[in-house]
């Protein structure tokens, strides 16, 4: 019998990989071979300043956090038996899920093996055919494929617009179930939900609001609570509280915290709590310490704080536009894609580690370069990005 060769085609990448690669402007999958601080060692590029880490308080390596990380190793292994649900559990997964539910001041919580399983499981376990989802337009891909997964009825509102939201709410006023799913900071554009109106519409609206605080964990409020200590709110203001341990937190997995009711209900229907491997031992341990280290240590938060505002405003002041970021993510606006990776590759060149975003992952005409601070940089390393940024800026007629 004679074989025959597949007639399968890769669809086509939304990305022009070969171009950059060609044009020496491909900056991604780069091997970083040692940490040091807010410096990284990279293969074929030696010492550079990270600009792209989502360690925001520079936990990342904290001796602390790696001898826990080693303990449980010693005690438990580098995984588990299973699922949480048959042999995976530990002592550790329950010191974990309460200290998050402390933390975030909620009755108790679920750990997920990562924050994209977490979202993504959440919405599609809660939310059934007649539902209605109702997202912010910036909203992470993992709420997107969330509701998509979740055969629900989704609907987009501009972003941080509240009438439109209202709008929303509104016409879906007859459905039964309704969730509002928001970033508390939006991952791209470094700027804040409006969590205060949200709540209130919820409320005013009977709708359950679910908010991920992957980026808000550890860099807003005063100790790093989050996104209602930003805002000094009080009282039952969000009913889903999502997160990661793997940003601020530098470990792995995510997170669901709120209601005993809740939480009991994703235990036995979020398919990826169900029939993913519990989380190894040392990252669990990792992400205990982490938090106990946010705690006792805010000083690590205002130095964040300082040195994002410093960055902000030296680049603003030059000419850059940064959209509405009020946090440590710095969306510098080169315009094209061609302008962004024309710009990323000058920095390379010059010790920044730092990545171009072109579109379809932002919208048309707003690539940028999008630079993370972090409690970590020194001035003089601020100093040095904001120079180097600024000249290549100029080159390219982006100031």
């Amino acid at each position: 019998m004679e074989d025959k060769q597949s007639t399968f085609r890769i669809p086509a990448s939304v990305w022009p990989v070969d171009w950059g690669k060609k044009h020496g402007m491909y900056f991604y999958l780069e091997e970083i071979e040692k940490l040091n601080g807010a410096k990284v060692q990279v293969h074929n590029f030696g010492e550079m300043i990270m600009l792209s880490s989502y360690s925001y308080l520079g936990l990342l390596g904290h001796p602390r956090i790696n001898k826990a990380s080693k303990e449980a190793t010693e005690k438990y292994g580098t995984g588990t038996h299973g699922v949480r649900l048959l042999a995976g559990s530990t002592s550790l997964h329950e010191e974990l899920e309460q200290l998050i539910a402390a933390f975030k001041k909620t009755e108790t919580a679920i750990v997920f093996p990562s924050g994209y399983a977490a979202n993504v499981s959440t919405i599609s376990a809660l939310m059934r055919r007649n539902d209605l989802v109702i997202c912010d337009k910036l909203n992470h891909a993992s709420i997107v494929d969330g509701c998509l997964l979740s055969g629900s009825q989704w609907v987009r509102y501009k972003h941080n617009d509240m009438k439109h939201l209202e709008e929303c709410l509104r016409k879906a006023g007859h459905r039964q179930n309704k969730l509002v799913v928001i970033d508390a900071v939006f991952s791209m554009d470094g700027d804040i939900a409006n969590l205060p109106e949200i709540s209130e519409l919820c409320r005013k609206y009977g709708a359950l609001l679910m908010v991920d605080e992957a980026h808000s964990i550890g860099v807003l409020g005063s100790t790093g609570n989050g996104i209602e200590e930003y805002f000094n709110l009080k009282g039952h203001h969000i009913d889903l509280k999502m997160g990661t341990l793997s940003k601020t937190i530098p470990a792995m997995g995510g997170y669901v915290a709120g209601s005993e009711n809740l939480i009991q209900f994703l235990q036995h229907n979020a398919r990826g709590f169900i029939f993913s491997a519990a989380l190894a031992p040392p990252l669990v341990a990792a992400s205990i310490e982490a938090i106990k280290l946010i705690e006792s240590e805010p000083d690590r938060i205002r130095q964040l704080s300082v040195n994002s505002e410093y960055f902000r405003n030296k680049l603003r002041e030059r000419g850059f536009n940064l959209l509405k970021s009020e946090t440590p993510i710095n969306p510098i606006i080169c315009g094209d894609d061609v302008k962004a990776w024309e710009l990323a590759k000058f920095c390379w060149e010059r010790g920044l580690f730092v990545h171009g975003i072109p579109s379809p992952v932002v919208p048309k005409n707003l690539a940028r370069l999008r630079a993370i601070v972090t409690a970590a940089h020194t001035t003089k390393d601020l100093d040095y990005c904001i120079e180097t940024i600024t000249k290549g800026g100029k080159k390219f007629g982006i100031i």
